[in-house]
């Protein structure tokens, strides 16, 4: 490193590079916001009020939608504004936003692995799933995915940064951060690799059994119920992957920082947008119980009245 002295501050540009779109991209990303934290909030007070969905599924959606919504708050508000932060704060957003990130896909193949429970053994799946099995595993997929975040942390800011005082970012992501130390970008490509591959392969090994129990069974009714429950899991599975996939593993180089910034924005906004509306829109018993939630809370449903004997 020479006679370079060891930066501390790093400035956070955000989308201030992009001055023609700068008020526009405020908007639409501060309402995203917005509708992120409302729709995740909805689903999480539906689901905790109403006694028809204390069930596996819904309890590691809940858990889903807990995450996704702190992974929003960790990011959209640097999101909007240009900062100045100090290299703990940095240090400290990459934490929680890879720890989140990483979360959200380990909480998705659990839920893969409830729905192959639900169909293998329908007659024991809540014996077999019960509430203390799915707090462990919700419980494992924090652990994991902020060990993980903590193990990147460590390899990342034992760096000296020097002379990168300003980043083209909307957050402290290691792909503006580390685009001059090559081996450090192989080692991080291997972990978005190991975290979004290897949960990716646990859900497809689910699926694979649950295809093999389904096209087993006699009734072609009785078929088309168990692949409808799979439905909303599979759609949201494949928005998730499709968009983080597109973003952190794909080639990087030192000359793409805004193409990097705007394709990133699919995985930070549109993933957690999109899977609340999925789960809403395809789910009669998740619309159900928001319009009951809703009703309750704003009084905008009244009561149904009681049928006559």
């Amino acid at each position: 490193m020479g006679n370079h002295t060891a930066v501390s501050i790093f400035t956070l540009w955000g989308f201030s590079s992009f001055s023609d779109l700068q008020s526009l991209l405020f908007v639409v990303i501060l309402f995203s916001h917005m509708t992120i934290l409302t729709a995740n909030v909805s689903i999480m007070g539906a689901i905790k009020l109403s006694h028809n969905l204390h069930t596996p599924m819904y309890f590691f959606l809940c858990g889903l939608s807990f995450s996704e919504t702190c992974t929003t708050v960790v990011v959209i508000p640097h999101m909007l504004v240009g900062l100045t932060i100090s290299l703990p704060e940095c240090a400290t957003q990459m934490f929680f936003f890879l720890g989140f990130a990483s979360n959200n896909c380990f909480i998705m193949a659990a839920m893969s692995y409830v729905r192959y429970m639900a169909v293998h053994n329908p007659l024991q799946y809540h014996t077999l799933m019960t509430r203390k099995i799915c707090l462990q595993m919700m419980m494992a997929s924090w652990m994991v995915g902020f060990l993980l975040s903590l193990c990147i942390i460590v390899t990342v800011f034992n760096l000296s940064f020097c002379d990168l005082n300003t980043i083209w970012h909307y957050s402290h992501q290691w792909s503006p951060l580390l685009v001059i130390t090559l081996p450090i970008m192989k080692g991080l490509f291997l972990y978005s690799a190991c975290v979004l591959v290897g949960s990716f392969i646990l859900i497809m090994i689910s699926y694979v059994f649950i295809v093999f129990i389904v096209t087993k069974m006699p009734s072609a009714k009785g078929r088309f119920k168990a692949f409808s429950t799979c439905s909303s899991h599979l759609t949201v599975v494949s928005i998730h992957y499709g968009f983080a996939c597109f973003v952190y593993l794909r080639p990087k180089n030192s000359n793409s920082f805004h193409e990097d910034m705007l394709t990133a924005v699919t995985y930070t906004i549109l993933t957690p947008l999109l899977n609340p509306i999925v789960y809403s829109l395809r789910n009669k018993e998740m619309q159900i119980a928001l319009r009951e939630t809703l009703g309750n809370v704003i009084g905008v449903f009244p009561q149904k009245a009681k049928k006559e004997p």
